[in-house]
């Protein structure tokens, strides 16, 4: 069976989190993984799939998958148990049933509970830990590898990955929801048996409290119930210690209907709302490729591929005409690029009167250039100059970037410093940029004609 993307992305972060103690012996992981996959992304799920299997990550993630609906139904069998034994104890075997304590031990862990998970979604306060949904995974790891296998591994690595998504309070919430739904549920069936074939009877009891604050209470917690039917006791019964038969009747229906809305009906909603949040979100749950440890990944895998000429006959190659942003589309900045320069070239140089211009200097690598383009298209300058080593020889590379900071700024200029060129290298630049089709860039190697008109509208 192919594994699941959340599986790849479980063994994936979990390598990451082995090899923060140590680089793992990848060579012929790196070797498989270029063979097998295109894209670096699915190069580095391939390369954790290979090194996963080797140190037994594949094992654990199968031996936690078959244990974790039994460890699941282990938990709904003690939530069961626990809420049958409530029932009982809410019943009694007096045949007395004092409504406030029975609703109140029935609700209050269930209420407090809630109240901690609705406030860790917005304050991280780590409750999550005591939830039904974390005690179910830290089991599941648990049973399934101990603590010296690889499956404690694996749970920091969900962890991590539900953290970066957004995930975490949703999927243990979703259990924790749906374990409290089924409690209820076996609560709730447990009652109405024994309401409906023995007889009970309901009141309150109290020594410092009034009766009109029962009266409140009552009428206030069944205005919801009322709206799905359930019946609330008049002032009378509620004030009368011992109800007639229609007086006993509302009260169970009306203790009922409290459990339906305040107990049973918030975790179906809130647990709908989880497996609708993790429907939307899942698709995060992905190595972030943006890591250090993922970017030197990357580069190792760069370094595996075969080299590949890029430079030959450019001529060939039709050009594209490229445009300048228009007067009205620039704002008033200026700019002066130092591209692929050598490190003993300063940048800006001191001849260079910058007069107010922003300078940047970049070597060529793909971030340094994205950077650059970022900037370039939040400022929008009215002219950019660029400066490039008069004796190194143009590429493809050179072009791309040139066109890229033609197409978004007013106006670009080209300034070749350095070493001062002979006709040669001049010749050669001239060449190329008419065989670019960038013959229209105004370039040059001497710096004041270059800036003729540089602060001009």
């Amino acid at each position: 069976m192919h594994p699941s993307p959340f599986q790849d992305a479980t063994i994936t972060e979990a390598v990451q989190l082995v090899e923060e103690a140590g680089p793992l012996d990848d060579a012929q992981a790196l070797r498989e993984a270029m063979r097998l996959q295109q894209d670096p992304g699915r190069r580095i799920v391939e390369r954790a799939r290979i090194l996963g299997q080797r140190i037994g990550l594949q094992d654990e993630w199968a031996r936690a998958r078959a244990w974790s609906p039994w460890v699941l139904l282990g938990l709904v069998a003690v939530i069961v148990i626990a809420g049958l034994t409530l029932a009982g104890n809410v019943l009694g075997g007096t045949g007395q049933i004092n409504v406030v304590v029975a609703l109140a031990s029935l609700l209050c862990l269930h209420l407090i509970t809630l109240v901690a998970w609705l406030v860790g979604l917005v304050v991280p306060l780590g409750s999550f830990n005591a939830s039904f949904g974390w005690l179910w995974l830290t089991l599941t790891a648990r049973v399934a590898g101990g603590q010296r296998g690889q499956a404690p591994v694996l749970l920091r690595a969900i962890t991590r990955l539900l953290n970066r998504a957004r995930l975490l309070p949703w999927a243990l919430g979703f259990v924790s929801h749906a374990i409290w739904t089924l409690s209820f549920a076996v609560v709730l069936a447990a009652m109405l048996f024994a309401l409906a074939f023995r007889n009970y009877t309901l009141s309150w009891q109290t020594t410092i409290l009034e009766p009109d604050f029962f009266v409140r209470s009552v009428e206030f917690l069944g205005r919801a119930p009322a709206w799905l039917g359930f019946p609330v006791p008049d002032a009378q019964a509620v004030r009368s210690p011992l109800a007639a038969a229609s007086g006993q009747r509302a009260w169970a229906l009306w203790l009922t209907g409290c459990i339906v809305v305040y107990g049973l009906l918030p975790r179906v909603v809130f647990a709908l709302l989880c497996a609708a949040v993790w429907q939307v979100r899942k698709k995060a749950l992905r190595p972030d490729l943006s890591q250090a440890y993922y970017r030197k990944l990357l580069a190792r895998l760069d370094a595996l591929a075969p080299p590949h000429i890029v430079d030959a006959d450019p001529g060939q190659l039709p050009h594209l005409a490229t445009h300048a942003l228009a007067a009205g589309d620039t704002t008033d900045s200026l700019m002066a690029v130092g591209f692929e320069l050598p490190d003993e070239l300063p940048w800006p140089p001191a001849a260079l009167d910058m007069r107010g211009a922003q300078a940047m200097r970049i070597d060529g690598s793909a971030n340094a250039r994205r950077e650059l383009l970022d900037t370039l298209a939040r400022v929008r300058p009215r002219r950019v100059l660029v400066g490039c080593h008069a004796a190194s020889s143009p590429d493809r590379g050179t072009e791309r970037f040139l066109r890229e900071v033609m197409s978004l700024s007013g106006e670009c200029r080209l300034w070749l410093f350095g070493t001062a060129p002979d006709d040669t290298a001049r010749q050669r630049w001239h060449a190329w940029l008419a065989d670019a089709g960038l013959d229209g860039l105004h370039a040059g190697d001497a710096l004041e004609p270059m800036l003729h008109g540089w602060t001009g509208a």
